[in-house]
């Protein structure tokens, strides 16, 4: 044993320091925990997370995982949404459209329409609006109470789906 831990211990304490960091700084793999986000993401499948990312450069339309502005759930438990809105911008939903800054938003990736109004409202500089693609079952930024994430929530932003080998996709 005092062999094995002299000849690989150095080794073993590398891997788990530079596994920390890159998980903490750089990127994450995640697993979907719900339906939220149907059909452009399954339940269960996994994704990793770029966390180099600076959320002033996230676009509408991206798939982000962060912290919602919810009390009563887990301190770290985190959503994937779609980025709807950011600083500034004005969303509104009426008759089964999203609406940014008066614009009809083309959203290709939704299976069927909302069935829901929402808005107008502004948001507010420095935060983020987010819905699921599955709008309709979407517990998300349009049924919060307080439905703007802040950017130092946002954890980072989705880039690949790589299991199931079936569901791989770039985002």
């Amino acid at each position: 044993m005092k062999k094995f831990i002299k000849e690989w211990g150095s080794t073993i304490i590398i891997a788990v320091v530079l596994s920390v960091v890159c998980r903490t700084y750089i990127a994450e793999a995640v697993v979907v925990p719900t339906g939220s986000m149907l059909p452009t993401v399954q339940l269960q499948d996994r994704l990793i997370v770029n966390k180099m990312m600076n959320p002033d450069n996230l676009k509408d339309g991206d798939v982000v995982v962060f912290y919602p502005p919810l009390s009563g759930i887990e301190k770290n438990e985190r959503y994937i949404k779609r980025l709807i809105g950011k600083g500034g911008e004005t969303i509104e939903i009426k008759d089964h459209t999203l609406f940014r800054n008066g614009k009809k938003v083309d959203e290709p990736y939704l299976s069927e329409p909302m069935n829901y109004n929402y808005g107008p409202v502004t948001v507010p500089k420095g935060k983020f609006f987010f819905l699921g693609d599955n709008r309709n079952e979407s517990y998300d930024s349009h049924l919060w109470p307080s439905p703007f994430v802040d950017k130092d929530k946002i954890i980072g932003k989705a880039e690949v789906t790589y299991f199931p080998f079936s569901d791989m996709k770039k985002f």
